[in-house]
């Protein structure tokens, strides 16, 4: 007979997403939670990530919202030199872990179900006896619909020869792995630019790189998205200016010309126009180490790898047994369909800010713990689903703008974000309390260019 267990909420996934979640429920109500993840502890996908990842952006907008990650410290040197730390991999799965033990599991309210299946219906199996529990809700939390997924979860998607060295990043740092004759790294995501930017630090040349990048990126830079009063300037203030930009635009070409010139969009090849945004962050430094790999393969994407040839769309390029590639093509942002966040008996989390994906969750979890109303519920987490496209830079800040306003039109709402540790807007609302004249005159300019830049935002989409 399988073991039961009555609890308010069964949340499926310990990742990122569904512990922000978690947190923010066992902070706001007495609401009781079985929690069950099939790996072995909690973190999600940084449980498989390789071993040089870091966060894009700084430690204090990530992890969940009652606990800080990391000691808020600024770098000192490498290519984040004089920015907030990001977590490294590591760390992120330690603090997650702590979190559950430290936090989630003294509360008496969580059960903990790891190496688990979730069967259905409330029916848990573990990976490690093969024994059922049965777990007794009032409300299924799908913690792992946004599907994150790294290059060693999975092969790559294109034919490989057996012969043919083809590594996930993880495997870079495996003693015997280097040196090769030649590297070709996969892919054009962050991922593959943490693959190249790791091989240049470790002193590998890069005219012994061939970099196979399908479409080429935007990339936020890192320096405006800083927490700290001693960045409220840049920071707010790039906030502030991609505002302006937009209502100054004339076309298309006009907005990304002006967002490059002002330093809030970066690209590693100044000579090819990006057709990918996803939300990639990154430093100058970081860029101009990337620029110099020269050797830059753009005939879309891999089709199959042979023994001494590279297979791509629109070409093929030569390689051979002494070339190790390094497949960097999983899909981290996977680009889900959008589902209600809140339906009967079930909540599903998405991102309702794009990218944020831990503030989305612990937003989310204070909208369940505050109203009632369903249809209200989901009118205040209207879903922005992660970027994929250049174009799809306007479509995701004119719905974060959106539902920035409609969040700031409700008091307690604004009120829960001031607070919000994840929320890296609140120290503007914070000064704005204050009646800081700089930060009233952000808000001003903000508010002066708020209707022009929506409606060019608009006319661009419509006519791309």
């Amino acid at each position: 007979m399988a073991e039961e267990i009555e609890v308010d909420y069964l949340v499926v996934g310990a990742g990122a997403m569904g512990m922000a979640f978690v947190d923010g429920l066992l902070t706001e109500t007495d609401a009781t939670i079985a929690i069950v993840d099939r790996r072995a502890r909690p973190g999600g996908h940084w449980n498989d990530s390789y071993p040089h990842v870091r966060l894009h952006q700084p430690s204090a907008f990530y992890g969940v919202n009652s606990r800080q990650l990391g000691s808020n410290k600024i770098d000192q040197v490498g290519h984040n030199a004089g920015l907030y730390e990001l977590a490294s991999g590591t760390e992120v799965v330690t603090y997650f872990d702590q979190v559950m033990h430290q936090d989630f599991l003294p509360s008496g309210r969580v059960h903990y179900l790891p190496l688990s299946d979730y069967e259905g219906q409330g029916l848990v199996r573990s990976l490690a006896t093969g024994a059922h529990t049965r777990v007794r809700y009032r409300t299924e939390v799908d913690a792992s619909y946004m599907n994150v997924t790294v290059p060693s979860m999975r092969p790559p998607l294109y034919e490989v020869a057996d012969s043919v060295r083809c590594v996930a990043p993880n495997d870079l740092a495996v003693p015997g792995i280097l040196p090769a004759e030649n590297y070709v790294v996969v892919g054009g995501g962050k991922t593959a630019m943490d693959a190249c930017l790791w091989m240049l630090e470790r002193g590998i040349e890069p005219d012994k790189i061939t970099w196979v990048r399908p479409r080429d990126s935007w990339c936020l830079n890192r320096r405006f998205i800083q927490p700290g009063q001693e960045f409220f300037a840049t920071s707010v203030g790039s906030f502030v200016e991609q505002i302006e930009v937009a209502a100054a635009a004339t076309d298309v070409d006009d907005l990304f010309a002006r967002l490059e010139a002002a330093g809030l969009l970066l690209r590693i090849d100044r000579s090819v126009q990006p057709t990918m945004y996803r939300c990639a962050t990154v430093t100058e430094s970081e860029l101009a180490e990337l620029a110099t790999i020269t050797n830059v393969i753009r005939l879309g994407r891999v089709q199959e790898i042979t023994e001494s040839e590279i297979v791509l769309e629109r070409g093929t390029v030569p390689t051979s047994g002494q070339t190790l590639h390094i497949d960097c093509t999983a899909d981290g942002l996977e680009r889900r369909p959008i589902v209600p966040v809140f339906s009967e008996g079930k909540i599903t989390l998405q991102t309702v800010r794009t990218c944020q994906q831990v503030f989305s969750a612990a937003f989310i979890a204070h909208v369940e713990a505050s109203y009632v109303d369903p249809v209200v519920k989901n009118e205040l987490t209207t879903v922005i689903p992660h970027p994929n496209t250049d174009l799809d830079w306007m479509r995701v800040t004119m719905s974060n703008a959106l539902n920035s306003a409609r969040w700031r039109e409700n008091e307690e709402l604004a009120a829960w974000l001031q607070a919000s540790r994840l929320d890296a807007f609140s120290e503007l609302r914070t000064l704005e309390a204050d009646a800081d004249e700089f930060a009233t005159s952000l808000l001003q300019r903000a508010a002066d260019a708020a209707l022009p830049a929506l409606g060019n935002l608009q006319r661009f989409l419509a006519e791309s």
